[in-house]
């Protein structure tokens, strides 16, 4: 559904959520560990993530990558989908065309559009620190 880029996105930015609830830090190699990704393609996924702002990060022995409780509040997934250039779902087509609008529809533009809408919605109010909650209770995981 989503590009592997996007998918190694949300699950860095959940684990190092996660971790500074916790009071800790992550290092790359903790992150790609625990997102089952490659480390080269981790490390541009977080430099992604800290140029807009969404991950800190630090350099040293204490160093690593951080999302505070109250920054996760405030980052929902379009802002992480945003974060690492991938297209915007208002125009993305099912069908893989540049753009897909209204006013030049693609072939399936009107079977998808209520699903597409929907799925915006919920990239628009699907928070991280609701994520972190969900998996801090146990009513969801990231590992299988």
């Amino acid at each position: 559904m989503f590009s592997k880029t996007c998918e190694y996105a949300f699950r860095a930015t959940v684990v190092v959520a996660t971790a500074s609830a916790k009071g800790g830090r992550l290092t790359l190699g903790d992150i790609a560990e625990q997102t089952a990704a490659p480390t080269a393609f981790t490390a541009k996924v977080l430099q992604d993530l800290v140029r807009a702002g969404i991950l800190t990060s630090r350099r040293g022995p204490n160093g690593g990558f951080d999302l505070p409780p109250k920054v996760a509040r405030t980052v929902n997934l379009r802002m992480i989908m945003e974060a690492i250039g991938d297209v915007d779902m208002d125009t993305a087509c099912v069908m893989g065309l540049k753009e897909c609008r209204a006013s030049e529809p693609c072939p399936l533009h009107h079977e998808f559009i209520q699903m597409k809408n929907e799925l915006a919605r919920v990239l628009d109010n699907t928070y991280v620190h609701g994520l972190v909650d969900a998996l801090n209770n146990g009513t969801t995981h990231l590992k299988r």
